[in-house]
């Protein structure tokens, strides 16, 4: 049985996670609930879905859009941290979170969750299509029901597959646009999928004295910290092309292609830097350098699809033409 389904522990923080229905909890602390960084990535990738359906949308309806996806994102969140209010309460990380703090009852969180995902999900149906509407809520189900209570407590694999989740807001996005989506934004999914292991595996490996005394079964728990910084390695390795795939595919420009490629080298340094340091300030800081980084390194490879799809004036490949013999 995982930690998430036991009684809560005689923790004086814990005890208050699960005790009255109701709370004092501040706007602020309901903000929180919706882990708010997270949904920053969500709203700027679902952006870019939306802007290379290369179809016109009213910009009220775009803006419709992407708060919905957003707040189906941030009620994710929230029910993410209404189920693992115990494990969160053991882990130095995440113990001042608004439930495990005391500020949040957790039945008030859950019934705050559920309302924000069935708003969110019937407000994108009704403004712009059903597809883009099932899509957003089998992407709240896939984080709340498959990650969060079936494989974070299951298997060290996790957050490969439960990466998923965080990486279909591009495709919401397009979708709410076209009712479909293409190739392009596969690849962009495909982009945030592969990037997700190295960022959180680099993160865990600091924090997995954490993650072992709360009993999740991250890699540098069950797998040890060698093989971890082996994975991160591998997933940087596969990263570099995937992030550079929409140029490969003719998506994007060579500009692009330079950039992407040349940043994805220093994703694979990165990893291959710490895979040489196991111990001491120098592991910790590698780790922390490629977690820092690969937050930079995602933001800025969809940064530059925006600025294609929204510089058009530029003439990207006629401007290249002009370096080549």
């Amino acid at each position: 049985m995982s930690l998430a389904t036991e009684p809560l522990a005689a923790d004086s923080s814990l005890a208050r996670a699960a005790g009255p229905l109701a709370s004092n909890g501040t706007a602020r602390d309901f903000y929180e609930l919706l882990k708010p960084r997270v949904m920053q990535l969500v709203i700027f990738t679902a952006l870019v879905g939306m802007l290379t359906a290369h179809q016109s949308i009213n910009p009220i309806i775009g803006f419709a859009s992407i708060l919905a996806i957003a707040i189906g994102a941030g009620a994710s969140g929230c029910l993410n941290m209404w189920y693992d209010a115990t494990i969160d309460g053991l882990m130095d990380r995440t113990s001042k979170r608004p439930i495990p703090s005391g500020a949040v009852a957790r039945g008030e969180a859950f019934a705050f969750g559920m309302t924000l995902s069935v708003g969110s999900v019937l407000f994108l149906g009704l403004i712009t299509n059903w597809y883009a509407a099932g899509f957003l809520a089998f992407t709240i189900f896939f984080y709340v029901v498959v990650y969060t209570m079936w494989l974070k407590h299951w298997t060290a694999q996790n957050i490969v597959i439960g990466g998923a989740a965080g990486a279909f807001p591009p495709m919401i996005g397009y979708m709410a646009v076209t009712g479909s989506f293409n190739i392009e934004t596969f690849l962009q999914f495909l982009m945030i999928f592969i990037w997700t292991p190295p960022h959180f595996w680099a993160l865990a490996l600091v924090k997995t004295k954490d993650y072992a005394r709360a009993g999740v079964p991250m890699l540098p728990v069950v797998a040890g910290g060698v093989e971890t910084r082996r994975q991160i390695l591998i997933y940087s390795v596969l990263l570099a092309p995937v992030g550079m795939s929409p140029a490969l595919f003719g998506y994007a420009s060579p500009f692009y292609l330079v950039f992407s490629g040349g940043f994805g080298l220093v994703m694979v340094w990165l990893a291959y830097d710490l895979s040489r340091k196991h111990e001491g300030d120098a592991a910790r800081k590698a780790a922390y350098r490629l977690f820092g980084t690969s937050i930079i390194y995602l933001f800025a490879l969809f940064a530059a699809l925006l600025v294609e799809e929204v510089v058009p004036m530029i003439p990207w490949a006629n401007l290249w033409g002009r370096f080549l013999p």
